[in-house]
């Protein structure tokens, strides 16, 4: 393990991100997308694997960082007994090309800083061949991937590892750009590394500006939403759920999954995250991307896509990796596109339905498209299924999935009713009612007094969380309360939800993982919609906590070791949190958009658990 996922930053231009860790090493960057094969894989092995440092000579030095305002630039200060200096390292967007830009200026004194470049291609197992050009340019080079460094600093060949020392001094800058190119075409050209500073700042800077703040949490919800910002693919509007791939729920364990690809699950919280963010533009466009994601023959939707909308993501583990703090296997791909997971049709309908009516559009265009969901829905709903957490079990009737069933054909009946849509209403009304009737009859267990993770079973599951949210029942409801209740007594650790008790829960997996931060975050919204303010507060700020220094979120938290765990950054904790936040600081809540259901005011009675 190299450093803890919380000493990790992002930068990234919208195509693509690295993670550079408070050490000065670029760990994780994959070339030219996402979801491409990294070319520094440091994060999951060894610097062997790829990496690119730059960091002081002395090891006593002093270090702090932050992004430049609400933008993606981040800035490292070394601070040494002889000097400061400050590292600046960004990812241009709106430039030609693809690029990696480092610039090294001296605040005070001088300092002596080291540098080591170590180019790996394929995940960390190709080395590529090296050559330094007559204009003193570096290329690395392996089958389809290029690499040009351009610096005026010396690098000199160490083995397989290219490697120089240099000074700042104060009021004087050193400049590095990275740049990718395909080794068949022409060699990227250079750019001005100054003004692809400049031109980064005011994309960042002027992107942030329409955001309406969020009271109290202004800061750390814009935060939130530049960092949703950077996963969202530029090309096509589709948003990778992280930028990193097998950093693992467990340490040590073997829940290692690829999350650069686009799930249908997180549709209508990031639509009304955006939405109420203030970005209808991204909201459109990650509608577009949906919409042309599922296009086809109903029956082939998948649970998630590639960035474009690539249907094929088979699943391979990568055996040269030793896995971030030993955790293997180390995955690209994922094998969860070929589950049945029923959730995603009530995803992608709520999110249709909430689009609609917060007016981000007005024809009826993809009506059609609904209707042919919702045909195929009525012949599977029944099924068992994988769930919304993907087990690697047996399929069950899970009770979320059922509950997500019921969403598809409910929003379906309100879009007839609200838009004047054509459809076969009553048809749809009985399956509506019928479904809701099975799920209480079976997903509910009076012993427990709560719903349970699926049909005829003791286990409890915070997917649960999400019943009054949808508005499946009103948070009044004594078997909503009675759910919310028992997964505080019996999910919370340290104050924090667990998805459901591993050990106790056939998921497939070896038992054991962290606390999934969305799942505290949906507790929350819970504890509005029930009128219990100050507990909502006090849950929302001990989350906010869990934060790294930059304010990025991974998937999970573990309280035994007290550090975040899973993929880093995490586009679903960091989409909960902003409509956390919402919830807590706006009249428009969304949980009250989505559910229909009218949080007390201050004031008021809260719903009492009985």
């Amino acid at each position: 393990m190299t450093q803890k996922i919380e000493d990790y930053a992002i930068i990234g231009d919208c195509e693509s991100a690295a993670l550079v860790g408070r050490d000065g090493s670029v760990d994780w960057l994959c070339w030219p997308r996402f979801d491409s094969p990294a070319c520094f894989a440091n994060l999951l092995g060894t610097k062997d694997n790829g990496r690119w440092l730059i960091a002081p000579v002395d090891p006593a030095a002093k270090i702090t960082r932050n992004y430049r305002g609400h933008t993606l630039i981040l800035e490292t200060a070394i601070e040494t007994a002889d000097g400061t200096a400050v590292v600046t390292d960004f990812m241009p967007v709106r430039t030609p090309g693809t690029h990696l830009i480092r610039l090294v200026r001296g605040i005070s004194g001088s300092v002596k800083l080291r540098t080591e470049l170590v180019i790996r291609f394929d995940y960390g197992a190709v080395v590529p061949w090296m050559r330094r050009r007559d204009d003193g340019s570096l290329h690395a080079v392996a089958g389809p991937d290029r690499l040009v460094l351009r610096t005026p600093i010396s690098l000199r060949p160490h083995g397989r590892t290219h490697a120089g020392e240099f000074t700042v001094t104060a009021g004087e800058t050193t400049d590095f750009t990275l740049s990718f190119g395909i080794s068949y075409e022409d060699v990227p050209r250079a750019i001005d590394p100054y003004a692809a500073l400049v031109q980064t700042e005011r994309s960042w800077g002027g992107w942030s500006k329409p955001f309406e703040g969020a009271g109290d949490w202004s800061e750390a919800v814009i935060r939130s939403l530049l960092t949703l910002r950077a996963m969202i693919f530029q090309p096509s509007g589709g948003i990778v759920a992280a930028p990193t791939t097998s950093l693992p729920e467990q340490l040590g364990g073997s829940r290692n999954w690829d999350y650069r690809f686009c799930w249908l699950r997180d549709a209508t919280f990031t639509l009304l995250a955006l939405m109420n963010g203030g970005y209808a533009e991204e909201a459109t466009r990650w509608r577009a991307w949906l919409i042309r994601a599922i296009g086809g023959e109903p029956a082939l939707v998948q649970v998630l896509y590639g960035l474009g909308g690539e249907r094929c993501i088979p699943e391979r583990s990568l055996p040269w990796l030793s896995g971030y703090g030993g955790a293997t296997p180390v995955r690209a791909g994922n094998a969860a596109s070929g589950q049945l997971q029923l959730d995603i049709y009530g995803e992608v309908l709520d999110a249709l339905y909430q689009s609609r009516k917060r007016g981000l559009v007005a024809d009826a265009a993809d009506w059609m498209l609904q209707i042919e969901l919702l045909k195929h829905l009525e012949t599977i709903w029944e099924l068992p299924d994988e769930g919304i957490w993907e087990v690697r079990g047996p399929r069950r009737h899970f009770t979320y999935s059922k509950i997500m069933t019921w969403v598809a054909f409910d929003r379906a009946v309100k879009s007839i009713e609200e838009f004047g849509f054509v459809g076969p209403l009553d048809h749809w009304r009985h399956l509506r009612q019928r479904i809701h009737e099975d799920i209480c009859a079976k997903g509910f267990d009076s012993e427990l007094g709560s719903f349970t993770q699926s049909y005829d079973s003791k286990v409890l599951d915070a997917s649960l969380l999400m019943m009054a949210l949808v508005g499946f029942l009103p948070p009044s409801d004594k078997r909503v309360l009675g759910t919310v209740g028992a997964i505080e007594r019996h999910l919370m650790v340290d104050g924090l939800v667990s998805r459901y008790d591993t050990r106790k829960a056939n998921d497939g997996l070896p038992e054991g993982e962290g606390a999934f931060l969305a799942c505290s975050f949906w507790l929350v919204d819970n504890l509005v919609l029930l009128g219990r303010f100050e507990d909502a507060r006090k849950l929302f700020e001990r989350l906010l906590l869990l934060r790294n220094d930059l304010g990025l979120l991974s998937e999970e938290y573990d309280p035994a070791s007290k550090c975040l765990v899973g993929n880093f950054p995490q586009a679903f904790s960091h989409i909960a949190l902003i409509n956390s936040a919402y919830n807590l600081a706006r009249a428009a809540k969304p949980a009250e958009q989505r559910s229909g259901a009218k949080a007390p005011e201050a004031g008021e009675d809260r719903i009492a658990l009985f």
